[in-house]
């Protein structure tokens, strides 16, 4: 299969629902999104390796970071720039295609925003470099989603 996923392409959603019932709604006035999932290296040393320090992956962590046009009006920025003022959390999907489309996947979770810094560029519009991360949730863990 060729690599055919553009960017563009790709979609981030927010919750407007509950977990159990989801009503994903695009925030379309994104650009640049990043979506990191790492893990943590544990070290397995012992003599049967004969020499060699080897690893085991150890717990995961994910974050998002975005660039959001600074629009007021929009709900997906008064959303995110809400949960950072009042300390909330927020569920994202960050999908690699429409969320309704089989076939899409991508990380669910539900976030905290720790990062919303206003970009006032003289020959530029006014943006926000967002950072969100997962945070407990009592209905899910973060989950990689398949449509």
């Amino acid at each position: 299969m060729a690599a055919d996923k553009r960017g563009l392409d790709c979609k981030l959603y927010y919750n407007a629902g509950t977990y159990g019932s989801p009503s994903w709604t695009l925030i379309a006035n994104v650009k640049d999104v990043t979506l990191s999932v790492e893990a943590t290296d544990i070290t397995v040393a012992n003599r049967s390796a004969s020499g060699w320090s080897e690893s085991i992956q150890g717990l995961k962590s994910a974050s998002i970071s975005f660039q959001i046009d600074w629009d007021t009006s929009a709900a997906g920025f008064s959303n995110i720039r809400d949960a950072f003022l009042n300390g909330t959390e927020i569920e994202i999907a960050s999908m690699d295609g429409a969320i309704a489309t089989s076939g899409s996947q991508g990380l669910r979770a539900t976030m905290i925003v720790l990062s919303f810094t206003r970009n006032e560029g003289l020959e530029d519009i006014v943006t926000a470099d967002v950072s969100i991360r997962p945070t407990p949730n009592a209905n899910a863990n973060p989950a990689w989603l398949t449509v």
